[in-house]
């Protein structure tokens, strides 16, 4: 017996009862597949009808793939819908702890997940996340002993006690470690002659340790004496470049847990130094070129011994490796340095940065500090997670106070036992083979849920049914609805022997067996055509694609295609059901088009010389006072285009004459054809005649033109006036110039005598020279 899809068909008949009113999916969303495998990896909308007589004739199996909605419009029943959803189950739940006494300490839940994704579908599930009072925490200080921290070096040999009870404050289990690092010791980065790999100190008469790259000196303990004591036996070192190699250390007592003694509780490195780092890249200067190897080199004495071998990490190697060990650094450096290492910690998630004094005598206070802003900050990140999947997160930081979420997985300034939630959105672009695992961390804590993830790429059909009677009394097996023939048959039903179905082609043309097969548009199987894509019909002589489109889609989006008709959704019609019915876009203050047009399509259609949305706009139509003049005119003169027939063409109006009213904008003032200024004003009756007053002087010829014509004439006249008096004034003022130089001329007389041009020579000059005797 077949057994049907009970379930899904329920869920699929209250969706659709629950979008009753809403826009249906588009039918050309999903476009025919040939078995249900195919429908439901194509897109997400896509669902199989299983039904056994769902297509209809010249249908092919194709037409069985569509969107849920569209086939239940077409007879499919709710429950022979083949629609699988992506869903998770939760398998581990364990409640949160309040107190980090309890055990096991449970901060984060679920602890693990089987998640079911339908590829290109999202699905979301919840994480909570809540504080435990007295987390454990384990410290690892990791020192820069380059000359330049000697003053620093004494203050840390006093720090074990200070720093264990100040963390206890927070925790009852507090582990530290000690560290240190100066650079490769190779050149250009320390001497390497015999008298200073002895004594790197620039004076001979101080002696400072050998450099080294890297030395793990104390592992995590809980004890301050230990701490203090092997502080103390450290002293400084030295270097030659300013840049120092940190990185080197911090790779190392991130990989090498073991030898470190990390344990999986909240993890802090404290980084302290005065100076950059060398990155990758830099070790080329010193021959060095293999990358870092990710791998932990410590020898017996806690050393760092591949430092001359590979290339220091880069910054997003490092960063990597500390999310992956949990590791929150903490850098306390100097002032100077301070910029640096804020754009350093912008590149390692959960870590902080503080200004170190230059004798690092608040380095408690800073630690505390950065513990704190640390441990309040909640960051959930996800890690290894499969090719082609992706992760959203919406946080709700404050779920007591039902705080609106938002996009992001980081809630700061959280308190101990405060609950955070977090929306955990996944989605898989494409099928995945077999089994997949990632998980999800909040940084600074070593819990995680662990997903479990597999795609529905298959069909949860009913059972397939091997020789089903349905497909010819056992030819075939049935699947999906569909049937899959035996050896020489064929048909929908396996009713054709393959040997005799070319006999039977001819049922499959036109009238009198001429004409192509199906209409060139399918294939004869026993006798019947079955159709290609979206045809149908006995001859395939239907195409369910080829109707109108309007914007782009099918029918506009707005009904379906049939036999390249559209058939139109309630409140639509059109060709590509693109006008609506609905008018309210034409209506404003209960006037359709202001008056001046009619609706089509909830658009107005204006008469001529009408426009806008509401035809409300006519810069050539007549205004009222063009269309009242004539009967203004000839009601009160007896004159006008209408003085033959104004009795009838006005006899909807009255006019009254008034020989002198006030005058205001209200009033028209129109010219009449006789050139006349015609003023009068509109109203209207309460029983809808039109009232004219006209005033009785104002019908005054037009001066208009003979204005124009004086102002033109009278400023020409004052203008030739002015150049003639010009000219006249000249003209006198030259003549009495000319006057006044004659006379001056006839009153001079000239002697030749008295011309200076024309005396003799009055001065004898003697030259020395010839007196000499």
């Amino acid at each position: 017996m077949r057994v049907t899809g009970l379930a899904v068909g329920l869920g699929l008949l209250l969706a659709l009862v629950a979008g009753q009113g809403k826009k249906p999916l588009d039918a050309g969303s999903c476009r025919p597949h040939a078995s249900c495998r195919d429908c439901i990896r194509s897109q997400p909308s896509c669902a199989w009808c299983q039904a056994l007589d769902f297509t209809k004739e010249g249908e092919s199996d194709g037409m069985r793939c569509a969107t849920p909605e569209e086939l239940v419009r077409r007879g499919c029943a709710p429950g022979e819908v083949v629609r699988p959803q992506s869903w998770h189950d939760i398998l581990e739940n364990a409640p949160l702890s309040d107190h980090a006494e309890q055990d096991p300490v449970t901060q984060l839940a679920p602890q693990r997940i089987a998640l079911w994704l339908r590829p290109g579908e999202q699905h979301s599930f919840s994480v909570r996340f809540k504080r435990a009072k007295g987390y454990p925490v384990d410290l690892y200080y990791l020192m820069d002993l380059s000359y330049s921290m000697k003053d620093d070096l004494e203050n840390i040999k006093k720090l074990g006690s200070d720093l264990l009870a100040a963390l206890r404050n927070v925790t009852k289990s507090v582990k530290i470690g000690f560290g240190s690092f100066v650079d490769k010791t190779v050149l250009p980065y320390v001497s390497v002659l015999p008298s200073r790999l002895r004594n790197p100190c620039p004076s001979r008469h101080e002696q400072c340790d050998s450099p080294i790259s890297f030395r793990h000196v104390l592992s995590l303990t809980d004890n301050a004496t230990e701490f203090e004591s092997r502080v103390s036996s450290q002293r400084i070192s030295g270097n030659l470049d300013s840049p120092e190699g940190g990185f080197d250390a911090i790779m190392q007592v991130a990989v090498c847990e073991e030898q470190i003694g990390w344990r999986k509780v909240t993890r802090l490195l404290v980084f302290t130094s005065d100076d950059v780092f060398h990155t990758a890249g830099d070790g080329k200067l010193g021959g060095i070129y293999l990358p870092n190897d990710n791998q932990c080199h410590l020898d017996a004495n806690g050393l760092y011994s591949k430092s001359h071998i590979y290339d220091y990490p880069s910054v997003g190697h490092l960063a990597q490796v500390l999310s992956a060990a949990n590791i929150q650094p903490i850098f306390a450096v100097t002032g100077t340095t301070l910029p640096v290492y804020e754009e350093l910690s912008r590149l390692i998630p959960k870590s902080v940065v503080g200004e170190l004094k230059e004798d690092s005598s608040n380095v408690v206070q800073l630690i505390s500090d950065a513990y704190n802003s640390l441990s309040s900050t909640v960051n959930l990140e996800h890690f290894h997670l499969p090719p082609g999947v992706s992760v959203a997160y919406e946080s709700h930081c404050d779920a007591a106070s039902g705080s609106r979420g938002v996009h992001g997985a980081v809630c700061s300034d959280v308190r101990i036992n405060q609950l955070v939630n977090f929306m955990v959105t996944v989605r898989a672009d494409a099928c995945l083979e077999g089994r997949h695992n990632f998980s999800l961390r909040v940084l600074g804590f070593n819990e995680e849920v662990h997903v479990d993830l597999q795609t529905l790429c298959e069909c949860p059909c009913n059972p397939p049914e091997p020789h089903s009677p349905h497909c010819s009394k056992g030819h075939g097996n049935l699947t999906c609805g569909v049937c899959s023939c035996g050896p020489g048959r064929m048909g929908k039903r396996c009713e054709c022997e393959l040997a005799k179905a070319t006999d039977l082609e001819a049922g499959c043309r036109g009238q009198n067996g001429t004409g192509p097969v199906c209409s060139g548009k399918g294939r004869c199987v026993c006798g019947q055509c079955v159709c290609h894509s979206q045809m149908r019909g006995r001859l395939c002589e239907c195409d369910d694609a080829s109707c109108e489109r309007h914007d782009g889609q099918l029918c506009g989006g707005r009904g379906l295609c049939r036999c390249g008709s559209c058939q139109c959704e309630a409140g639509y019609t059109g060709s590509a059901c693109e006008c609506s019915l609905d008018t309210s876009a034409c209506v404003r203050d209960g006037t359709e088009c202001s008056g001046n047009g009619h609706c089509v399509c909830n658009k107005c259609v204006c008469q001529p010389g009408y426009f806008d949305n509401l035809c409300s706009r006519c810069p050539g139509c007549q205004t009222p006072c063009e269309t009242h003049r004539d009967c203004a005119d000839c009601q009160a003169f007896g004159t006008g285009p209408l003085s033959q027939n104004c009795s009838s063409a006005c006899r909807h109006m009255k006019t009254t004459v008034l020989p002198a009213p006030t005058v205001d904008d209200g009033w028209c003032t129109e010219k009449t054809e006789d050139g006349r200024i015609l003023i009068f004003l509109i109203g209207s009756t309460p029983e809808g005649l039109v009232t004219l007053t006209v005033k009785d002087k104002g019908a005054e010829a037009d001066h208009t033109r003979t204005i124009v014509v004086s102002l033109v004439a009278g400023i020409s006249g004052i203008g030739l006036l002015v150049v003639l008096a010009y000219r006249l004034s000249v003209e006198i003022l030259d003549r009495q110039e000319y006057k006044r130089f004659e006379k001056e001329r006839q009153r001079v007389t000239w002697k030749e005598e008295e011309n200076p041009l024309y005396k003799r020579a009055t001065t004898t000059v003697i030259n020395p020279k010839y007196n000499e005797e």
